[in-house]
């Protein structure tokens, strides 16, 4: 069940991506995961659901991409964990463009939906915490609030670079080098 469910849950992101939150119907779900709805409804019980479950998916596969490393590879000092964690979230991979895509459909449907909303709020909190705590490891000495406030910075910026090279206005190594110079700028701001 749980091999129906993660294809339940790639059909999803996939759909969400395509259509958008509103273009989601659950009989598409259905096709395009080759399950029956019945069984989405077993899976999901109903709409909010699906995107519920949805959204844990996307946040699950980005720090799998975003923390996954070879057998062989060096380990990284706390400033490497800090740049790979964010600028993973920019690579022309069609997994990273399918999970960007449907985060950035799920926050514009935040915007009329109150219980989407909170799930999403929930999820970028976790996010800019996690954030938080690598600019902790890079720079020690610093509080929680200068922490979390450049957390906050960085992890905005993302998702700004993220819609802008997903929508072809930005060239993903641009948004790479520029993603690069704000983690710069915010470690050498929390050096004080």
């Amino acid at each position: 069940m749980a091999d129906r469910r993660t294809l339940i849950m790639e059909a999803a992101a996939r759909v969400i991506a395509r259509r958008g939150v509103r273009g989601l119907r659950v009989e598409e779900l259905a096709a395009e995961a080759g399950v029956s709805t019945a069984l989405i409804y077993y899976h999901f019980k109903d709409r909010a659901g699906i995107l519920r479950a949805t959204l844990e998916f996307i946040n699950d596969r980005a720090e799998r991409y975003t923390t996954e490393r070879g057998a062989d590879a060096p380990p990284l000092d706390a400033r490497g964990e800090l740049e790979q964690t964010l600028l993973l979230e920019l690579q022309d991979t069609p997994e990273v463009r399918e999970n960007s895509t449907a985060w950035g459909e799920l926050r514009a449907s935040a915007v009329f939906d109150p219980e989407l909303r909170e799930d999403l709020a929930r999820a970028t909190l976790v996010w800019v915490q996690e954030v938080a705590e690598l600019l902790g490891q890079v720079r020690p000495m610093n509080g929680a609030a200068a922490l979390a406030a450049s957390a906050e910075r960085l992890t905005a910026l993302l998702e700004g670079l993220s819609v802008r090279w997903l929508s072809g206005s930005l060239p993903v190594a641009h948004a790479r080098e520029l993603m690069a110079g704000a983690i710069e700028a915010e470690v050498e701001r929390l050096r004080g």
